[in-house]
């Protein structure tokens, strides 16, 4: 069991860092626009981005729990 949660680690930390990266760049592009509904749009595609980058690390925890460490080794 301590080995699936050191292998879990790494996606929950590469994850955290892209969802932080996309508010953090959208966030500074928002302070620069004018435009009201760009300025929604920029808030709303990092939101759909980082839904769709922890769904993707949902499904590699439950990959790396379901026993399939290594997923390269399917192709």
């Amino acid at each position: 069991m301590k080995g699936h949660k050191r292998k879990m680690t790494a996606p929950i930390v590469i994850t955290v860092l892209v969802i932080v990266y996309f508010f953090v760049y959208f966030g500074l592009l928002i302070r620069f626009v004018e435009i009201g509904w760009l300025k929604v749009l920029l808030w709303v595609v990092p939101a759909l981005l980082g839904a769709a980058m922890i769904g993707v690390c949902i499904q590699r925890i439950r990959e790396i729990k379901g026993g399939e460490e290594d997923d390269l080794s399917q192709y």
